[in-house]
């Protein structure tokens, strides 16, 4: 199977299963001299880790890093970065109900008839416990961002119909996470899990959006034909599971909106040039302009709900079944640090590949 990597410079390949022995990865293309600890990275791992609250799956997982290769004495070699995470607290029984059965908008029917062979216990390989490599992934990307000052923020902005009015504010992490919902707004944040518990207890499950504002991403990354910033930027997003839309700045109601009303005007400040609005979300032409990075990602409903469905087997016999085992209500507040890991990497990578692209 292909596709297990992410990156051209930052290159990050991964592997495992959500019920095998363990899952990990290795990083290529991290610069050399970059203070990092297994500290640094374990504190995003317990930000996605599963049992956080009672939003959340209670799958007792620690995500305990194992950093096997590519840092020495708390800073990075420069050569690949290998990392382990084992899985403590499977419950494959929990799924031997699913083995013959394909679990309505999940992977199981289309990994199946293409590979004719499917690890039926949590989705193996296209289960979320995946997103864990990633966030690792993305703590050490960070620290290569982090040296042109460029900053991420993420937080949730809606669950179901309940809405945080954010008006692109940059927050920060501390701020983010002072509720199990990561909405900065605690007022907005109460509201969403009250809306989170209502459909939990009545064994349904609901989506959200996230919003992502990108600070300091420097004029010049990207690319004007096949690596266009934002197309790779989307390309990760939609990565993750359960993503259904990515929009950047305006987004969809581009649609409504004529040009005299969409276009940012520029206008120089001395020597800086800026744009007095922001539709545009901070890049153009596939090239970053300057301005912040505004994305908002939508989330759909997790698949698995404890609701009788309508399904069929593996012998195209129409069922019914009960999903049962540990789940998450709603992804959003766990895919925060996912989403910024994702984005961390991206932005790595075309930070060393605009290196290249002048002598």
């Amino acid at each position: 199977m292909a596709g297990n990597s992410l990156g051209t410079i930052f290159r990050l390949t991964t592997f495992g299963e959500s019920h095998g022995t363990a899952i990990g990865g290795i990083v290529d293309g991290c610069p050399a001299g970059l203070e990092l600890t297994q500290e640094d990275i374990q504190v995003q791992l317990d930000r996605r880790k599963p049992g956080q609250s009672a939003l959340t799956t209670s799958r007792n997982e620690s995500d305990t890093l194992q950093l096997l290769s590519g840092v020495f004495e708390g800073k990075t070699t420069g050569t690949s970065i290998g990392f382990l995470i084992p899985n403590k607290d499977q419950r494959s029984k929990d799924y031997s109900n699913l083995k013959d059965i394909y679990r309505p908008s999940h992977a199981d029917f289309t990994y199946d008839k293409k590979y004719g062979i499917r690890d039926f216990r949590g989705g193996g390989r296209a289960s979320a416990r995946e997103t864990a490599n990633w966030v690792v992934g993305g703590a050490i990307a960070q620290k290569v961002i982090s040296t042109a000052e460029i900053k991420i923020s993420a937080y949730v902005s809606q669950v179901g119909t309940e809405e945080f009015a954010h008006n692109n504010r940059f927050y920060p992490e501390k701020e983010t996470d002072s509720n199990a919902v990561r909405c900065p707004s605690e007022e907005a944040a109460q509201r969403m899990q009250q809306f989170i518990e209502n459909v939990k207890s009545e064994g349904d499950s609901i989506g959200g959006k996230i919003q992502v504002i990108i600070r300091n991403a420097s004029l010049g990354l990207g690319r004007p034909i096949f690596k266009k910033l934002h197309a790779d930027l989307a390309q990760a997003l939609f990565t993750i599971n359960a993503v259904k839309a990515v929009e950047f700045g305006i987004g969809t109601a581009a649609a409504v909106k004529k040009g005299s009303e969409q276009n940012d005007a520029f206008n120089q400040i001395g020597e800086k040039t800026e744009t007095t609005s922001n539709n545009s979300g901070g890049i153009q032409g596939g090239i970053s302009n300057g301005e912040d990075i505004t994305i908002t990602i939508t989330f759909k409903p997790p698949a698995t709900i404890l609701q009788e469905q309508k399904t069929i087997d593996k012998a195209g016999n129409n069922v019914k079944f009960s999903a049962e085992g540990r789940h998450d209500p709603c992804v959003v507040p766990r895919a925060v640090p996912v989403v910024q890991a994702m984005c961390a990497m991206v932005l790595a990578d075309h930070l060393l590949l605009a290196r290249t692209d002048k002598i």
